[in-house]
């Protein structure tokens, strides 16, 4: 059955195959209107997933230039052309289903407007775990470093530069093969102590197992974290960012620019970890939003 989102996209596919359509065919000679082929239709990504941890993708119709969107405060990452440009928005796992709506203006200098979207509710799977007291509770020297490094990644998680030109660039490549042996939006309660969701996709691998970048992306932050371990970030544009933790090796350097595929480091369980593994992190608007809508299904 065609969701509401298939709907949309078909929508939008078939818009812009009609305005292209109308261009192209205004340059053809007559006689090549009857071979003139209908261009394959592109894939979108990420996938559209309106929930706490989710991907909304919204339409902000046709522009001349790239229109500036906000969800509060945070700017939004913005792709398209002319004809039809979208906005991504990351859903906090903290988000209250029902609706939301983000501003936009657009560059030719009309007033600011709402689009809606309607968050549905989501139920993550919850594990209840028995551990030893002293594994839950940081010390006071530990929960020192963790303030400061939470600080520090605060401002990473920041960045906002240019965004990547074409929706298909989106579609990410996996950056360690392996099993997923943790899923996004997980909580663990300890002893009776809930702690926050799982912000990332877990990746099972062995140790010196090469991690690859899954877009283009720039290194914004390098660092030994008391959680996280050695950890790598990238900044793909747009507000669009990617964290690698528990890396036994880090091999970028801040400011390195990375294409698809190349080496950012390697597997290991440096930091808070029972064994080697991959935790792989994206955010979209300083969100942290599941990894596996930006992967083919």
């Amino acid at each position: 059955m065609p969701t509401a989102h298939s709907n949309l996209a078909h929508s939008q596919l078939n818009r812009r195959a009609a305005l292209l359509g109308a261009v192209g065919l205004l340059a053809l000679p007559a006689s090549q209107f009857a071979t003139a082929a209908t261009p394959p239709a592109p894939e979108f990504w990420p996938n559209d997933l309106q929930v706490p941890g989710g991907v909304a993708r919204l339409s902000l119709g046709p522009a001349a230039a790239r229109p500036v969107a906000h969800a509060g405060e945070v700017p939004l990452l913005v792709l398209g052309d002319v004809i039809e440009w979208t906005a991504l928005v990351g859903i906090p796992l903290s988000a209250t289903p029902g609706r939301a709506s983000i501003t936009v203006q657009a560059a030719e200098g009309s007033g600011p407007r709402q689009v809606g979207y309607s968050v549905a509710p989501k139920r993550y799977t919850e594990q209840r775990l028995k551990v030893a007291p002293g594994t839950v509770d940081l010390s006071p020297d530990n929960q020192a470093r963790y303030e400061r490094e939470r600080a520090h990644q605060a401002k990473v998680m920041a960045t906002f530069s240019e965004p990547l030109p074409q929706f298909s660039a989106l579609r990410m490549r996996v950056p360690v093969p392996g099993r997923r042996s943790s899923s996004f939006g997980l909580r663990r309660v300890f002893n009776g102590q809930a702690r926050n969701p799982h912000s990332g996709m877990d990746i099972a691998a062995s140790t010196g197992t090469p991690v690859v970048a899954p877009l283009p992306g720039r290194v914004i932050d390098t660092g030994d974290y008391f959680f996280n371990g050695n950890t790598v970030w990238l900044d793909h544009g747009g507000g669009l960012l990617s964290m690698y933790c528990h890396l036994s090796a880090i091999g970028a350097a801040t400011d390195d620019l990375l294409k698809t595929g190349e080496s950012l480091g390697a597997v290991g369980a440096t930091g808070r970890v029972t064994g080697p593994h991959l935790h792989w992190g994206v955010m979209l608007n300083r969100t942290m939003v599941d990894p596996a809508l930006f992967l083919p299904a």
